[in-house]
């Protein structure tokens, strides 16, 4: 038998005090890959604890693991993360959020996180967000890709089928929480948010509808801007109202969101050059309403330009707490903007994501 260890002959392992130290050494060996085998396949309880984790894109492994000890689901992070190492699986893992039970071993908690087999893929879409930022959510969190987002929201066929009279589905996305878990392409989820879309206007909104002035099509631009404006929700009919009365003597609407709309998302401000900018969609260059939704409302947009506030507002400029001062004429409307605006607390938010078109995705 060769020697593998220098300077130790083999035979010494196995006599006097080394004998003892060696039996002991291969038993610890023995016992601790036994406990191992024994964790992977083995499981915690008969299914009657449950425990849902979200595993997001570029999370860590380690977190999950840790979460999963702590939800009594498997008995030690430490065991599961060496078995993660040992195979590769550690980078394979796929985001989403899963359902696990203490009835599962970790090998076949592991064979679920490879294969992507989730519970549900949450994704919550914001009130007033335009089909832009939507898209690089879904880009960003690996669900879809942006590009391949915005041609199925352009798909000349796709709006035929759900009779979108535009040019892209933009303000027929409703804002809510969806689960993607049993979608696969972009086509599904658009077909889904237009038909809760659908569901939710026609329960609430037809009716209120036929005693409008307005076009449905124009109902959602109005409700897009009004959203963009927004940060109380109960100044939504009196922005409502300010736009209202605005169209009634043919006033350019000069709403700031409408002249960065496909640039970069409306933050609290535009620049000289925004409200300077032609685009079709710029209420400071064109009158009356754009030529479709600068974003999706939610429900209480569409209520407010269904039911706007009685008023003789035309103006509004923002305050520092998030609400809006009113105003009747132009001189009112100067001091507000010099009382608010100009001491840089018209500034409500700030970019939340970022974008290469650039900078579409923001707070709104």
């Amino acid at each position: 038998m060769r020697n593998y260890l220098p300077g130790v002959k083999i035979r010494t392992l196995f006599t006097g005090r080394s004998k003892w130290v060696t039996f002991t050494s291969i038993l610890l060996a023995v016992v601790m890959i036994a406990r191992f085998i024994f964790f992977i396949y083995s499981t915690g309880g008969d299914g009657k604890t449950i425990r849902v984790v979200d595993f997001a894109k570029g999370s860590s492994l380690r977190k999950l693991a840790n979460e999963l000890e702590k939800g009594q689901i498997i008995g030690s992070s430490n065991l599961f993360m060496l078995y993660a190492r040992i195979s590769g699986l550690s980078g394979k893992v796929k985001a989403g959020t899963y359902q696990f039970t203490d009835a599962m071993s970790p090998l076949e908690i592991f064979r679920i996180l490879e294969s992507g087999d989730v519970y549900e893929k949450r994704f919550a879409v914001p009130e007033g967000y335009s089909i832009y930022q939507i898209a690089e959510m879904l880009d960003s969190r690996g669900y879809f890709g942006k590009e391949s987002f915005l041609q199925e929201c352009r798909n000349p066929q796709t709006l035929r089928e759900l009779g979108i009279s535009g040019p892209t589905v933009e303000g027929y996305l409703y804002p809510r929480t969806y689960n993607l878990a049993k979608i696969d392409d972009p086509s599904e989820l658009i077909r889904q948010m237009v038909g809760q879309f659908n569901k939710v206007y026609d329960e609430r909104f037809a009716a209120l509808e036929k005693g409008s002035r307005l076009t449905r099509d124009q109902i959602i631009t109005l409700a897009s801007i009004v959203e963009k404006e927004a940060v109380a929700p109960q100044e939504k009919p009196l922005i409502a109202s300010v736009f209202f009365n605005r169209l009634k003597i043919k006033m350019p609407l000069q709403s700031d969101p409408t002249a960065v709309y496909g640039t970069r998302a409306f933050g609290g401000r535009v620049s000289g050059d925004d409200v300077r900018r032609n685009s079709a969609y710029n209420t400071y260059k064109i009158r009356g309403l754009p030529p479709g939704p600068i974003g999706n409302p939610g429900a209480d947009a569409i209520e407010a330009v269904l039911k706007p506030a009685a008023t003789g507002y035309y103006y509004f400029v923002a305050r520092n707490d998030g609400t809006h001062y009113f105003s009747v004429n132009l001189d009112e409307h100067n001091r507000a903007v010099r009382r608010h605006l100009k001491s840089g607390s018209s500034q409500t938010g700030s970019p939340e994501y970022k974008n290469d078109r650039p900078n579409i995705t923001g707070r709104r």
